[in-house]
């Protein structure tokens, strides 16, 4: 993604090889999205036949003034880029093109052709990037918008610090807020806190005056040596496709964190330390924990919250153990056949529906010894109205069978003493359950 560095190449290769030389023909894309706010005919008309006076640049926006206004103006988003035909190939190899290259490349969002013989054109593969017409464009969001340019309006040291004390947000949000400084983007960011050795999260505010005159520095130095990097062309590889764009990392100090962040968590490194990747100011941040520490009351802040979830931990491990009907409530198996986790605490209808479930054992089981007593009250009724002791006791259906065979009245009169002997069993087996059942729910 073009920043503060490649912006400047390109403007710089502008400056170089444009300045006083008149626009021949152009040629304007028709994509509204990146054509802003004006017809490519009528774009087209305003450059004609104009002359190229000057190249401007704050920030990751550039603007080329002509000998009268309206003047092009290119924010380049994410993969916005200058190409120049006709460069010598040992110069700004970035906007250099060869001869065995599309052109104007298929992307190419405006082409210009000058009176001697370049051509010049901007191309955008992702289409983020805005070109538009203005005739002030300095005046005009989004560039009247900008805060002070990194490499051109540098901040002071005193000056910086003093901004960075009315504001609490993380220090790599605030680098990266326009608004604050232009021109710093994502990996310029991450190098300016690691050669600083300020952590990605860090309040703006709570920065120390030492650490404020690290900062202040590594964003002097970073900046300056990218843009020499990026500016002095001759160091690149030749560009084999118009829309490839990419400095040679080798220029790189070996000591920059640029090497490695790019590369999977785990396996990037710098100097033999981790790099690790955490968000911050909305972006993938790179950053080496054991240089980059945070400082102050959110280094307690950071050390006091895994001792708050270890605590938490150890309170659960040392609770005291469940009583069993906690634990039979706990592991019991639902109608589903799952076990469920909920607590006796949690579900206060466990104990109630344990009482009830105890209640229906029991009756069962006082129904199991009523029906017995009553089989044994009906023998000894059959044995004593037969008389004899010892004698096998015959089943009760048995018995009135025999006795109406007997005799009409013998068997009206047996079968009025069985009812009465079976209503006086019932009587005691019902008193049973009842005085049972109390004697169950005082035992638990």
């Amino acid at each position: 993604m073009p920043e503060l560095p490649e912006v400047e190449a390109a403007r710089r290769a502008i400056e170089e090889n444009c300045i006083g030389k008149k626009i021949k023909r152009s040629v304007v894309a028709d994509d509204a999205k990146v054509i802003d706010g004006v017809s490519p005919s009528d774009f087209e008309a305003s450059l004609t036949g104009k002359t190229i006076v000057a190249a401007h640049r704050k920030g990751k926006n550039m603007w080329i003034q002509l000998d009268s206004p309206p003047f092009p103006s290119f924010q380049f988003g994410m993969a916005g880029a200058i190409y120049i035909k006709g460069v010598t190939v040992t110069k700004y190899k970035r906007s250099a093109v060869n001869d065995t290259d599309e052109w104007p490349s298929k992307y190419s969002k405006l082409f210009i052709e000058l009176d001697n013989g370049l051509e010049l054109s901007f191309t955008d593969k992702r289409r983020f990037a805005k070109v538009r017409l203005l005739k002030n464009p300095a005046s005009v969001a989004p560039i009247s918008e900008l805060g002070p340019d990194a490499l051109l309006e540098p901040l002071t040291e005193d000056e910086l610090f003093k901004s960075l004390s009315k504001k609490k947000i993380g220090i790599k949000a605030l680098i990266l807020d326009q608004s604050f400084i232009s021109g710093v983007g994502n990996w310029i960011a991450d190098e300016v806190l690691y050669q600083a050795r300020i952590h990605p999260l860090q309040s703006a505010a709570s920065i120390s005056k030492d650490s404020c005159a690290a900062l202040h520095n590594s964003l002097k130095e970073v900046i300056r040596h990218s843009v020499e990097v990026d500016a002095d062309c001759s160091r690149f590889p030749v560009i084999e496709k118009a829309v490839e764009v990419g400095a040679d990392s080798s220029q790189f100090p070996s000591n920059w964190i640029f090497h490695s962040r790019e590369k999977k968590p785990g396996k990037a490194f710098v100097d033999g330390k981790k790099i690790e990747f955490i968000n911050a100011g909305g972006r993938t941040s790179a950053f080496v924990p054991e240089l980059q520490k945070l400082s102050g009351e959110q280094a307690a802040k950071a050390a006091v919250k895994p001792q708050k979830r270890s605590s938490k931990k150890n309170k659960d491990e040392d609770d005291e153990p469940e009583s069993e009907d906690e634990e039979i409530a706990k592991n019991a198996k639902p109608e589903g056949g799952k076990k469920t986790t909920q607590s006796r605490a949690k579900n206060p209808n466990t104990k109630r529906k344990s009482i009830e479930n105890d209640d229906k054992s029991s009756d069962a089981n006082d129904k199991k010894s009523a029906t017995r007593k009553k089989s044994k009250g009906s023998s000894e009724v059959d044995e004593h109205q037969k008389g004899s002791k010892g004698h096998k006791k015959p089943p009760a259906k048995k018995k009135a069978q025999e006795s109406e065979e007997d005799s009409d009245d013998d068997g009206e009169e047996e079968g009025e003493e069985e009812e009465r002997v079976q209503v006086k069993g019932k009587k005691e087996v019902a008193k049973k359950v009842q005085t049972g059942r109390q004697t169950n729910k005082r035992a638990k």
